[in-house]
C-alpha cells in the first residue's frame, strides 16, 4: 500500500517549465483536483507564501486510505519545494526515528532513484547512508541525490517526518548550472519549514 501511495505522490506533482531539479522526471499524472489551503488532518496551513516560497499548484491524488495532498512551491533562487502528506491508510507516528517513518523512508528514497535512472538520468549518485536534519523545531530523517541532464547535474533534498498521524514529505530540487548548492538549500528550507511548521 505505502509503495503504491509513494508512486502516486511522485508523479502527482512534478516541476513546472522553468524549474531546475530532478523532479522533473515526475512530471506525468494529472491531479484529481486542488488541495486545501489547510490541511484537514494535519493542520498544516498551506498559505500563498511560506518563508518566502510561492505556492504554484496543489492536489489531491488517490482516493480512500491511498489519498495524498501535494503543494508545490517555487522559490526567489530559482529552487522547487514540493510537500507530500498522506498516511496510506494508517496513523503515522510523529517524529523521524520511529520504525514506520524509518521503513517509509528508505521505501521513497529506491523509488526516487529508480525514477531518475528509468528516465534516462546518468551517473546517479546518493547519499550512502540518510540523516536527521532538523528546521526550527521539526526533525526529519534526510538525505540527497543527483544525477547528471544535458544542462548539467542537477540535484534532490528529500526530509520526511511523521506530523498529527501523517507523513510529511518534503523535496526541494535545484541546479549545479543555477549556482545553487546544499547550502542554499538549507537556508531554504529553514525558512520554508519554519513557517509551514511553526
Amino acid at each position: 500500500m505505502f509503495k503504491k501511495l509513494a508512486a502516486i505522490l511522485a508523479v502527482a506533482l512534478a516541476c513546472t517549465a522553468g524549474t531546475s531539479g530532478l523532479s522533473e522526471v515526475q512530471a506525468q499524472a494529472a491531479p484529481a483536483s486542488t488541495a486545501p489551503t489547510i490541511h484537514p488532518g494535519t493542520k498544516l496551513n498551506f498559505a500563498a507564501n511560506l518563508g518566502g516560497s510561492q505556492l504554484a499548484s496543489s492536489a489531491v491524488v488517490g482516493s480512500g486510505a491511498e489519498t495524498g495532498y501535494t503543494y508545490q512551491y517555487a522559490t526567489p533562487q530559482k529552487m522547487q519545494i514540493v510537500v507530500y502528506v498522506y498516511d496510506g491508510g494508517r496513523r503515522v507516528p510523529n517524529g523521524s526515528d520511529n520504525a514506520v517513518v524509518l521503513r517509509q523512508f528508505s521505501s521513497d528514497f529506491d523509488m526516487a532513484e529508480q525514477q531518475v535512472k528509468s528516465a534516462g538520468y546518468t551517473n546517479f549518485e546518493r547519499q550512502a547512508v540518510a540523516s536527521t536534519c532538523a528546521y526550527g523545531a521539526a526533525t526529519f530523517r534526510c538525505a540527497v541525490y543527483s544525477a547528471s541532464s544535458p544542462s548539467g547535474r542537477l540535484y534532490s533534498k528529500m526530509l520526511l517526518t511523521g506530523y498529527n498521524g501523517y507523513f510529511v514529505k518534503i523535496r526541494i530540487d535545484w541546479s549545479q548550472a543555477a549556482g545553487h548548492s546544499i547550502s542554499d538549500a538549507d537556508r531554504t528550507l529553514e525558512s520554508f519549514v519554519n513557517a509551514l511548521m511553526h
